[in-house]
């Protein structure tokens, strides 16, 4: 039977809050939620170029490694999801399974992610928009490497800005709009897998495996340096964010049935699917040795459009800015959730003003507006970055796995006792004696993406020593102020009566 929204209310009321926003999704929508996260037509067709221009075609075996790992976290993150239905997925997960400090720094670290994520994903406009018209290239030309930044920035300002509009009408008009684009990209992605495969040119053994001269400076099969670099790019980007249906606990209906089976079906949908478009892509390039396969002018946008010729690839790639669109109301949608969530705590700066929730829209307005305003700037400041595209990505896909790292270690240290205690009765999804396998496993492999994506590597970050470790250097500030702000916040609460 299905739980009616009076018992999930209650089920909130247990851990001390009480429904401010609307609770209006269904099993679909919440499945929407993080497919559309992960989006692969956004991921794939922005990050493409960076995986191929390190390691060739055989970046295509770092995918399954990352599926694989990712899924493993995602298990974990499901049985947390049914334990705590809760708005704010993994600062909640952290705060509930450690204690409130812990809580914090992952919700810190996790919401910058997120915001990074927001401008990363809003300058995928810029991989696609030109490929079908030369006039979205509003700034310069697009063989000026500057222009293509600055243009990128701009396009993603305004897509950013249109994302809060859309997210502070509230809930339902994103709802809609989320389900509407993941009906089409899922359309779009299976079109794309028929019409890949119907015409390849080569085996998928030819394809992935026995690679030579293919003219990116890729004579054989890539070596273990060059595809760890290569995951650090494409695959690590795109297959992160599944959680984003534990993030909108608090608006779907019984989520803790709900939230943990969306969360595993949109990173094994998303994952088989990238791997399909992947393999078949490769399958049906025109020439494996084409330099701009590597480019961020050319990458998969051009291999479409060369497959499936200028008409088709080009409505194809309306598809495909659809999904970015899309893919970008979802980002700020969890970022604005989790920014609600730790205010509604007491712990960040205005915290009351950023969880007050608008009574006709039942959205967190102001915290929509900063998600919105932070990406801005994070895209602007980085403006005269000459890697602006590879660090912001870079950057994100740190701190989200460094949040995921903290989340399945606490989970982890939490087994024996939860274990002794009888589990959860409420919890509607459980690994059982799979649990302590999983978990160890989920650990080890968080740990080695945390340890990847940060690596100084010239390829990601660039030649300079304050670029290459640049994502060491802005994890220690994010940390560093978030001490800060959160024992500012703590003493501050213990002086006021």
């Amino acid at each position: 039977m299905k739980d009616s929204p009076v018992t999930d209310n209650n089920d909130l009321a247990r851990f001390g809050y009480r429904q401010e926003l609307q609770r209006s999704m269904g099993s679909f929508s919440s499945f929407a939620a993080g497919f559309s996260y992960i989006s692969i037509l956004t991921g794939l067709f922005q990050m493409f170029h960076l995986g191929y221009g390190v390691a060739g075609p055989g970046f295509f075996w770092t995918w399954p490694c990352v599926l694989a790992g990712q899924f493993l976290v995602a298990l974990c993150f499901a049985e947390l999801a049914s334990r705590f239905p809760l708005s704010g997925g993994v600062y909640q997960w952290a705060k509930f399974t450690g204690n409130p400090f812990l809580g914090w720094m992952t919700g810190w670290i996790y919401l910058a992610c997120l915001i990074v994520t927001l401008a990363a994903v809003a300058m995928a406009l810029q991989v696609s928009l030109p490929q079908i018209s030369s006039s979205f290239q509003v700034i310069g030309t697009s063989n000026d490497p500057k222009s293509v930044a600055i243009n990128a920035i701009l396009l993603g300002s305004i897509l950013v800005v249109i994302s809060t509009i859309v997210n502070a009408r509230g809930i339902k008009l994103l709802a809609v709009i989320n389900n509407i684009g993941v009906f089409a990209e899922l359309i779009g992605i299976v079109f794309l897998i028929v019409l890949l495969y119907l015409n390849r040119v080569r085996s998928p053994v030819e394809a992935v495996v026995h690679i030579k001269n293919i003219g990116t400076g890729v004579t054989s099969f890539p070596d273990l340096k060059t595809l760890l670099a290569a995951t650090a790019l494409t695959a690590s980007y795109v297959l992160y964010g599944f959680d984003t249906a534990g993030t909108l606990a608090e608006e779907t209906h019984d989520p803790r049935k709900k939230a943990p089976r969306a969360i595993l079906q949109a990173l094994l949908a998303a994952g088989f699917a990238g791997l399909l478009v992947l393999l078949f892509a490769l399958m049906a390039a025109p020439d494996l040795g084409n330099p701009n396969l590597g480019n961020i002018n050319g990458g998969l946008p051009m291999l479409v459009k060369s497959v499936l010729g200028e008409t088709a690839g080009s409505l194809f790639l309306c598809i495909v800015i659809f999904a970015i669109i899309v893919c970008t109301f979802a980002v700020q949608s969890g970022a604005v959730r989790l920014m609600f969530a730790m205010g509604r705590d007491g712990f960040l700066p205005y915290s009351k003003s950023l969880s007050e929730v608008s009574p006709k829209t039942q959205t967190p307005v102001l915290a929509t507006v900063l998600c919105g305003l932070g990406a801005i700037i994070i895209l602007a400041v980085n403006l005269q970055f000459p890697k602006v595209f590879e660090l912001v990505t870079s950057i994100a896909i740190l701190w989200a796995n460094l949040a995921y790292w903290i989340v399945v270690a606490l989970l982890l240290k939490n087994r024996i006792s939860l274990a002794r205690n009888g589990g959860d009765a409420d919890a509607k999804f459980s690994l059982g004696k799979w649990g302590f396998p999983v978990n160890i496993l989920a650990l080890i492999w968080s740990s080695f993406m945390v340890i990847n994506v940060s690596w100084p590597r010239t390829a990601t970050y660039g030649v300079e020593w304050y670029q290459q470790y640049a994502a060491w250097i802005y994890t220690a500030a994010l940390v560093g102020i978030g001490v800060s702000v959160y024992y500012y916040r703590l003493i501050r609460r213990k002086r006021i009566p």
